[in-house]
């Protein structure tokens, strides 16, 4: 452990935090993997411009012919637009997204000298649509989640989210329509009705998958054994609570409620405890996703 001054403090280098960002920087290339699987099999093949900078790179491709490749053209897109996210959405975005956008211009440069594709992988182009959907969602969903992203139009997004009352799906929505229908000047209308489709489905996916993977359990749990429950959740899940009084309306008995949340591995043993310790616990159990605190969001 190395310790040092930063400002006049003390900064103690803490393993946990070093084994957070490790987690996250796995989480990043995992969500850029399911991203680039979606568009290099699937979007390029089929020319679905589903908005973003793939899909502008996939038109300013086809209208050079070729001549430059979409890769390259995402690369250079990029770069322009990490700039801007590194001034105005901070560093820890700027070097989370810095990392995804450069693994994700070389995932794709390296897949197309390993695995050329000269066409789509089957005959059915609403079957390759859902895969060039679902897996550029699951990605993006992951990485959104965490605060980074693939750069291109998901920077706009984040910007718009930050100074907006818009979720990440609606700002996607918007900053990839106009893209897709420039697709027109290049593609059959049958692709980019496909793919304003694709972009449809993908905005709404993303909110979804983002708020599943937050999705937490909220207790309310009214009881005559506080102390037990209490305890049980401090030192078996690791979580905290709150108690206060409460009267039975009907029974005029003097009771204790207890607010907690957790998510939905620990709520499964909670209330398995609870069933236990006071099988006549009224326990109310609500999902949420929009949880800000210590030990949640910050």
């Amino acid at each position: 452990m190395s310790n040092h001054e930063v400002n006049g403090k003390l900064d103690i280098f803490k393993p946990k935090d070093v084994k957070g960002v490790v987690k996250d920087y796995i989480l990043i290339t995992l969500g850029v993997l399911f991203v680039t699987i979606g568009v290099y099999f699937f979007k390029f093949p089929n020319n679905f411009a589903i908005g973003g900078v793939t899909g502008l790179a996939m038109i300013l491709s086809n209208a050079f012919n070729g001549a430059i490749s979409s890769a390259t053209i995402i690369l250079i897109v990029n770069v322009i637009l990490l700039i801007i996210g590194y001034l105005v959405l901070g560093k820890k975005f700027g070097n989370r997204t810095l990392y995804g956008s450069l693994l994700f211009s070389l995932s794709l440069s390296l897949l197309e000298i390993l695995v050329p594709m000269n066409g789509p992988i089957t005959d059915e182009p609403l079957l390759e649509l859902a895969f060039a959907v679902m897996f550029p969602a699951l990605g993006s969903a992951i990485l959104f989640n965490i605060g980074a992203s693939t750069g291109g139009t998901d920077i706009v997004a984040m910007l718009l989210k930050k100074y907006t009352s818009w979720d990440i799906g609606r700002s996607l929505l918007l900053t990839d329509f106009f893209l897709t229908l420039a697709g027109f000047t290049v593609f059959s209308v049958k692709t980019v009705l496909l793919s304003i489709l694709g972009l449809l489905i993908k905005s709404t996916l993303v909110d979804s998958i983002i708020e599943n993977l937050n999705l937490n359990k909220y207790f309310t749990i009214i009881t005559k054994h506080p102390d037990e429950i209490c305890d049980y959740i401090l030192k078996h899940i690791h979580r905290s609570a709150t108690v206060f009084d409460g009267k039975g309306a009907f029974s005029h008995e003097d009771k204790k409620i207890i607010i907690t949340v957790m998510n939905r591995a620990q709520a499964v043993h909670l209330r398995l405890y609870i069933k236990k310790v006071d099988p006549e616990a009224f326990i109310l159990i609500t999902n949420t996703s929009e949880i800000i605190g210590k030990g949640f969001r910050a």
